[in-house]
């Protein structure tokens, strides 16, 4: 077992346990939070895995952009940031039903792929990859990018009070101009 092989199981328990604590906290900007340790976590593994283009993505893309602009929209809404009362469900359940599709996939991977060894890719460059994202992915990203200026409208739109009705604002005009 390599130093790699180490670095790699310890980056990979800091990403469950931060995967778990984002499920089970009750305050949602601290699942903010725990969610950006887990990404972390996913970024120091591609970092080990020689794949820095993707480390530095999912730094940027997924920790630098996605959480900031959960928390930003949690902030925008005015969602409570304490502690929610109404996350208390009954945990077993659904401990029991992960643990099962888990199990369940790893044995299918297992006996799918066991068998197989898999070549490392060619090494490629920030040209190769910039000219597939551009070239392949051009629509999905835009379309990620609208859905994301969608979401942000909405909570831009949810968190602004609401406007009192015309007839109460006329009524109040017209006591104040009859005292």
């Amino acid at each position: 077992m390599t130093l790699q092989d180490v670095l790699l199981s310890v980056a990979g328990l800091v990403a469950v346990a931060g995967g778990l604590a984002v499920v089970t906290t009750k305050q949602l900007v601290r699942a903010g939070l725990w969610l950006v340790v887990a990404l972390g976590a996913v970024a120091v593994e591609f970092l080990l895995l020689g794949a820095e283009f993707a480390a530095w993505v999912q730094v940027l893309i997924y920790v630098g952009a996605v959480v900031v602009l959960l928390l930003f929209a949690v902030m925008l809404t005015r969602a409570p940031i304490g502690r929610s009362t109404d996350l208390d469900r009954p945990a077993l359940p659904a401990a029991l039903v992960g643990a099962a599709s888990g199990l369940g996939l790893s044995a299918l991977f297992i006996a799918v792929f066991g068998q197989f060894r898999v070549t490392p890719p060619a090494v490629g460059t920030a040209e190769r990859i910039g000219g597939s994202v551009f070239d392949d992915w051009v629509l999905p990203f835009e379309v990620l990018s609208i859905l994301l200026l969608a979401a942000l409208v909405g909570a831009i739109v949810l968190s602004r009070p609401s406007a009192p009705p015309a007839d109460a604002l006329a009524d109040a005009v017209a006591q104040g101009s009859s005292r």
